[in-house]
């Protein structure tokens, strides 16, 4: 027989982890990007003056095509961007990069990559 206060404890331990699951399950509430908003910050950050008209005609070889690219890897290489060369495993090293990301948050950058994304390109997958 289960004493009362072994019910009232594993009555708590349950309201305890219900909780829990509740509390993360609101902190990780999924951002819509959006990609409007991508094309004003796009344009406020002025990409198209490296990466061409409609971020498809590079200005130098140098800079990469972006138009059509997946926005997780537009997100990803954003955020490698803000954390510079303090890391070396994870951080991208070029100035004007950095420069232009600096005062990103992380749903701006996701706006951008929906943007990106949203846009057709010349991107070439291998088949």
């Amino acid at each position: 027989m289960i004493k009362p206060q072994q019910a009232l404890h594993t009555v708590f331990k349950a309201a305890c982890a219900s909780a829990a699951i509740l509390g993360l399950v609101a902190a990780n509430v999924a951002y819509a990007a959006d990609a409007a908003n991508g094309k004003v910050l796009s344009d406020s950050h002025n990409c198209v003056a490296c990466h061409g008209v409609r971020l498809n005609n590079p200005v130098s070889p140098e800079f990469p095509k972006l138009a059509g690219q997946h926005s997780d890897y537009i997100y990803w290489a954003l955020r490698q961007y803000q954390m510079g060369n303090g890391n070396p495993h994870l951080g991208r090293n070029n100035s004007i990069m950095q420069a232009q990301v600096q005062n990103l948050s992380p749903n701006d950058m996701k706006d951008l990559a929906a943007y990106i994304e949203s846009l057709s390109g010349d991107l070439v997958q291998k088949k």
